[in-house]
């Protein structure tokens, strides 16, 4: 069954008809004519049983003895059929906050993460009748989600190519928005965003991870400093050989690099050493 729009009139027109029922009753009343008083009465009791009030951005639900009859979006006091009940569905921009979850990622390792989830309602037909309580659903199905995607990518890269969570983030913010779409549109929600929130390593295993990325920065900082170091070098003798200041033989080249590498490479200041005599 598809979402429908309920029967409705202006609810200002029933309040004055149900008035003027109860005056005509009362006068009624007065003459003795106490049987279609009480109709009279009974009738405008039941007319306004059908007043709903609409807020904007608000949809209700109108269901008579418990069949579908249609649903009011549009704002403002309304009389629909009477005796009826009126489910109430908000149609706003809301978040939802995941908890932060403990799961582990794709090569096991345990890491804490967390997402916030922004949707919308756009049928309340789906969210009152095909879910339970839609709201509940969309947190249930945002943190299950979310435990998928974190089990899908490692928490970050070292020295491989492909997705992480940590270096990823808008391509796994947008494959989370994706399937949280597809599980919460059952519920006729529309996902307008999904981002991660919190995300790092569980406690047990932080400061081990920590050392390997401090060791991983300091090995790529080294492999810098080295090829920066040759460049150096290659430039030192390319530049004295083509000024023919100095002669150098391959002896004295192999001795000036490993001065200059040594020089530039090692992170503590170099100590002069004054030779007072010849290479040889």
């Amino acid at each position: 069954m598809l979402e429908r729009g309920a029967f409705k009139i202006n609810g200002f027109l029933v309040i004055l008809l149900s008035l003027a029922l109860l005056g005509y009753s009362v006068y009624l009343f007065i003459n003795l004519n106490i049987i279609l008083g009480i109709i009279l009465v009974l009738a405008a009791l039941i007319a306004v049983t059908g007043l709903v009030i609409v807020q904007p951005n608000e949809a209700k639900v109108i269901t008579f003895f418990g069949k579908y009859t249609g649903s009011i979006r549009d704002n403002g006091l309304w009389c629909t059929i009477p005796l009826t009940l009126h489910k109430k569905v908000s149609l706003r921009v809301r978040n939802f906050n995941s908890k932060t979850l403990k799961v582990n990622d794709v090569e096991g390792n345990p890491v804490e993460i967390a997402a916030v989830v922004v949707f919308k309602v756009i049928n309340p037909f789906k969210a009152v009748f095909d879910v339970d309580d839609y709201e509940k659903f969309v947190e249930i199905q945002s943190e299950t989600a979310l435990r998928h995607i974190a089990t899908k990518y490692p928490y970050d890269l070292f020295q491989e190519k492909g997705y992480s969570l940590r270096g990823n983030a808008e391509e796994i913010a947008a494959e989370l928005a994706i399937e949280l779409q597809a599980r919460l549109g059952l519920a006729g929600v529309d996902v307008l965003e999904a981002r991660l929130t919190h995300l790092a390593y569980a406690m047990e295993i932080a400061h081990a991870m920590l050392q390997r990325q401090q060791a991983s920065a300091i090995l790529a900082a080294r492999q810098i400093i080295v090829e920066g170091a040759v460049g150096m070098a290659q430039m030192a003798i390319e530049h004295l050989l083509r000024d023919g200041t100095v002669e150098l033989d391959e002896e004295r080249k192999v001795a000036m690099i490993n001065n200059l590498l040594v020089t530039i490479v090692s992170d503590r200041s170099a100590q002069p050493v004054i030779n007072t005599g010849t290479l040889y």
